[in-house]
């Protein structure tokens, strides 16, 4: 067995959403000064390659932890989106013409290509695709296990549309997988593939870093 990567590295002030805290990683203790080496880490828990719970968006929804961790490793497929513009909505018609008919118990994995364009920019920031309301309720209807796309956040940077799409999708208990990237190796892969995302172990959390990984038999 073999796994592909399809995280984003974290680092100190490193891209994230623009409304959440700054990443801050700072050596708290050395080998020279103290024998042992240790890092300090400020950030929030959607920061990276992260996973989304129904608590994110729904009042007294489930927490990550309460999520069978057995939920998060299955049959994932990819919709090749790349070349997308910016600030595009990723509507059904778009999804129904890049996935295979039958999505039930799939997670699917939208790659638009920026996850290629992660930086701290302005059109990274404010203006990536985004899955449309209709396309979020379109997986909803095809009875999927998870979602996940290459930036910050499946629902883009606006509001009302990026709350409605996180609300229809956790509120089937469609869990999200976030900041993804996809390398060429990813593409070439027979699917569907096994697709693995464990949360931390983090009790009433709303949310959780992970790492994402392709299985390659």
């Amino acid at each position: 067995m073999r796994l592909i990567d399809l995280s984003q590295p974290m680092t100190d002030a490193g891209p994230n959403c623009p409304v959440h805290p700054p990443i801050q990683f700072r050596q708290i203790a050395n080998h020279a000064a103290d024998g042992w080496q240790m890092e300090l880490m400020t950030l929030a828990s959607h920061t990276g390659s992260h996973l989304d719970a129904p608590l994110h968006k729904m009042a007294g929804g489930v927490s990550i932890d309460q999520i069978p961790l057995e939920a998060f490793v299955g049959p994932a497929v990819i919709a090749d989106l790349r070349g997308i513009a910016a600030d595009t909505a990723i509507e059904p018609a778009l999804l129904e013409s890049r996935l295979p008919a039958v999505l039930s118990d799939r997670i699917v994995l939208l790659a638009t290509g920026w996850g290629d364009r992660r930086a701290k920019t302005l059109e990274w920031q404010a203006h990536s695709p985004f899955l449309a309301p209709t396309a979020a309720q379109w997986l909803v209807d095809r009875r999927i296990r998870a979602v996940g796309i290459d930036h910050y956040s499946i629902g883009g940077s606006r509001e009302p549309g990026n709350a409605r799409t996180h609300e229809i999708l956790l509120g089937a208990n469609v869990w999200v997988v976030e900041e993804l990237r996809f390398s060429a190796e990813a593409f070439a892969l027979p699917q569907p593939f096994q697709f693995w995302a464990l949360p931390i172990n983090l009790p009433g959390f709303s949310g959780s870093f992970c790492r994402p990984v392709a299985v390659v038999p």
